[in-house]
């Protein structure tokens, strides 16, 4: 079993984060980053890194949003996955996510023929509308559109 570090376990009085905080996810005991906390030099930093590099991978799903293509979820939870090593609300609804996917993934195996079909025709369907963005200009007629 392994032997983890948090906010209540450093401090057993603090029931809380403090005003203006965010809580610390979990680590392993002893870890990488169990040590980067325990340095004062090393906590701040590496913190604002975490934060830092989730949200340009979040911000790069959303640019991806408005471009054409199927890419856009893959950074968000790229994102979300990087913030989880640090922050406790975002392990949380990783957590949350890991659970729907493993759900969806059974439900998948039970129908195979179902799912497959379904990915299929998805896959076609994005294919065919990426395909009229590009031949008929859909793009610049938007833009046109709205004036830019």
């Amino acid at each position: 079993m392994r032997t983890t570090t948090t906010a209540e376990s450093a401090d057993p009085d603090r029931k809380h984060s403090e005003p203006g905080t965010i809580d610390e996810a979990e680590v392993p005991r002893g870890g990488w980053r169990d040590r980067l906390r325990s340095n004062p030099v090393t906590r701040q930093p590496y913190r604002i890194a975490v934060f830092v590099t989730g949200l340009l991978c979040i911000f790069a799903g959303v640019a991806l949003a408005v471009l054409p293509g199927p890419l856009t979820i893959p950074p968000v939870l790229l994102g979300l996955w990087i913030w989880s090593w640090e922050f406790r609300f975002a392990q949380k609804l990783f957590g949350s996510f890991q659970k729907k996917a493993r759900d969806a993934w059974a439900h998948a195996k039970q129908r195979p023929v179902a799912s497959a079909l379904i990915t299929v025709f998805g896959i076609a369907a994005a294919g065919m509308a990426m395909w009229a963005v590009v031949h008929y200009e859909l793009g610049a007629k938007a833009k046109d559109a709205i004036g830019l």
